[in-house]
């Protein structure tokens, strides 16, 4: 059973976020990483770089398959996980902790309305599995 923690927001591109501010804290969800088996490689964007929302902003490597990683939100990355750059195999082993990947400050707060609670989020997978 994969975890998807209450207090989160996600996409349909499994990606949570975590609000701290104006600043969205982004990675993949528990459901995604399980997905993709053993992650091996990660890319992700410049801190400064700005984003839209659904932009693809990174690249996840795994075992199995290469999956592209989705800006959650609009905004200027302010920080980036260089642990998960020398150790992927972080996004496997806590993906909502020391696996995040990216954060936003965010343009455009109100984007987060379109964004799926976990209720939401556990009927999207539910209908995947």
């Amino acid at each position: 059973m994969v975890k998807i923690p209450e207090d989160l927001k996600y996409t349909k591109d499994h990606e949570w976020i975590r609000v701290e501010g104006d600043v969205a804290v982004e990675g993949i969800t528990d459901y995604a990483q399980s997905e993709l088996s053993d992650i091996v490689m990660v890319e992700l964007p410049e801190v400064g770089r700005v984003v839209k929302l659904g932009e693809s902003i990174g690249v996840i490597e795994a075992v199995k398959a290469v999956a592209d990683l989705y800006a959650a939100v609009s905004g200027e990355v302010v920080a980036v996980n260089e642990k998960i750059v020398a150790t992927p195999q972080l996004i496997n082993q806590d993906p909502y902790g020391e696996g995040w990947m990216v954060k936003i400050r965010m343009s455009n707060p109100s984007e987060l309305d379109t964004i799926l609670s976990s209720e939401d989020y556990q009927q999207l997978i539910g209908e995947k599995e």
